[in-house]
Order: structure tokens, then sequence, then C-alpha cells
């Protein structure tokens, strides 16, 4: 490409680069050119986007611009932003992401808002406030059980995932923010490790695989070709990780307890058949995400 820019090139400051950045990511139909510019800018400079503004005449070292070089050919190879830095903020908390894990989603920001609403905000006032027993399935960075923990730490919180790495990362972001005695984890296959008489949750949320295979292949390539496939893939109907967590999760459930699930945005009839078809809940109410969809399902545990 003509006019690209070249380590050593005196003349190519901060904002002289943004625009460049911006023009060649927008001819490569990379989405948000600008904002994935200052993202990745920002962190080859170690600085807040603001602060691009604050030295927009600012030229770049040759190594700063070898180095922000890799970052664009990476971003054009549709390498997510998230994982080239490896970052994401959710909740409005900054958490760390690797290949082993999805990339923590907006509209799984409801997942937490559902939660967050069946459980008593923390009183030190409330000598007689109950402690919850919260349970996560697929815990991957921990973005929701954390992000549900620094709104009401004195709970008491449990997150599972399969992938060791991905609880070693888990674990790695609650101590990032002070929750790592707040929050419990460990490696397991959803449920099969739990003992049903012995441990009892007053809520299990999960956010599990809900793509059915067939579709996989059709989404856009920074998640087809980056993100763990077994995090997204649901089976052949995109149900069978649902499905399993609907019919089994009552069982670790306490009395009235609750289970919050995040589906896909086409799920919710046949997710209400196979509640109901379960017979071991009521209260159902599904939740819309900021786009319109309905994301969240929700149930009671019937009291029999």
């Amino acid at each position: 490409m003509q006019n690209q820019p070249k380590s050593g090139d005196p003349e190519w400051t901060i904002i002289k680069l943004l625009k460049w950045t911006t023009s060649y990511f927008k001819s490569h139909d990379i989405d948000s050119p600008r904002s994935t510019a200052e993202i990745l800018l920002a962190h080859v400079l170690k600085l807040k986007r603001i602060d691009l503004y604050l030295r927009y005449d600012q030229p770049l070292s040759i190594n700063e611009l070898s180095q922000f070089k890799v970052l664009i050919k990476r971003r054009i190879k549709r390498e997510p932003v998230a994982y080239i830095v490896g970052v994401k903020e959710f909740w409005s908390m900054d958490f760390t992401v690797t290949k082993d894990v999805l990339i923590p989603r907006p509209e799984t920001e409801c997942l937490v808002e559902a939660a967050l609403s069946l459980l008593p905000e923390d009183s030190s006032s409330n000598i007689n406030q109950i402690q919850k027993r919260i349970l996560e399935l697929g815990t991957g960075s921990g973005a929701v059980i954390l992000a549900i923990a620094s709104m009401r730490p004195n709970h008491i919180f449990f997150a599972s995932d399969r992938s060791i790495k991905a609880v070693k990362l888990a674990r790695q972001n609650a101590k990032s923010h002070s929750l790592d005695t707040v929050v419990n984890f460990f490696c397991a296959d959803w449920l099969t490790p739990l003992n049903s008489e012995r441990q009892r949750f007053d809520m299990i949320i999960s956010n599990p695989p809900y793509v059915p295979t067939r579709v996989i292949g059709l989404l856009q390539p920074e998640i087809d070709k980056y993100e763990p496939i077994r995090a997204l893939d649901g089976d052949k109907d995109g149900l069978c990780c649902l499905r399993y967590i609907i019919n089994d999760a009552h069982l670790n459930l306490s009395r009235k307890g609750s289970l919050l699930l995040e589906i896909g945005h086409d799920q919710k009839n046949k997710i209400f058949k196979i509640i109901h078809k379960c017979g071991n809940y009521q209260d159902i109410v599904f939740t819309k995400d900021y786009s319109g969809y309905d994301r969240v399902v929700r149930m009671t545990k019937k009291d029999v």
C-alpha cells in the first residue's frame, strides 16, 4: 500500500498514524476502524486513549512504530482486539483474556443484571442478612461471577470451568480485582462432581455454549478463527448444554433456588418447552438484551 508507515520516519506522529490506520482498517472492512486504531496505539504507547489526543503531535520511536505495525497486521488477519491487547472491559472492569476463553460480550451484562436483581444489596447495618451461595458454571475469564461479586461481596461465590487454563485465568482476574478471597474457583464439567445432597446453591448461573454446530463456520472470522469453539458449540440444535443444565441444576439448588441462563436470540420458545418438560421449575421469566432479543431466562425451583 502507498504511503504506509516506515520505521524511522520522523513525521509519523500520533495523529497522523491514527488517520492512516483508520483509513487502512476501513479499506479492509475492519469494524470500528477509528476506535480500533486508538486502542492498539494506546496499548503500544501505554497510554489512555484520551492521552493520544493530548499528545497528538508526538512522534513515534522506531521501536514503537515497529510494534504498532505488528498489531495492525494481526488485526487485518481478523484477530480480535481483545486478544491482541490481552484485555476486555466488562461491567466497567478490565479482565485479562486469552484464546483459552471467550471474550465477554456486552449482552452478557444482562445476565449480571438479572442475578443482581435477585440478590439483596449488602448492608452492614443488617445483621440478619442471609448469605446466599452462588455458583457459575463455565466461568471462562470469570467476568460474570466477578462482576456480581464486586457488587455483592458479602455472599458466597463459586465458579467452575472444565478448562484448567480458564480456571487459572479466572483466578488471576479475581486477584487483580481483590476478589480472590470472595470467589472460589474449581475445575469441573458442569455439575458432574457435585453431590446434590451436600452441595446446594441459592443461585446457579451460566452462559453455556448455545450456537448450533452448523452455524459456527458462518460466524465472523474473529469468532470462528480465534475464539474457543467448545465454548460456543451447542451441538446440532444449540441446546445440548442448556438442556443438560436445566434438567439437572434443580438437584443442586436449595429450596426456591434460582437458575439463570444466557440463551441464543431465537431460542426462547424451545427453551420454554425444555423447562416445561423438565417440570421442576416455576416463575419462568425471559429478559431482553440491549438489542431487544430474549437473552436471559431465569426460573425458580419448585417448592415440592
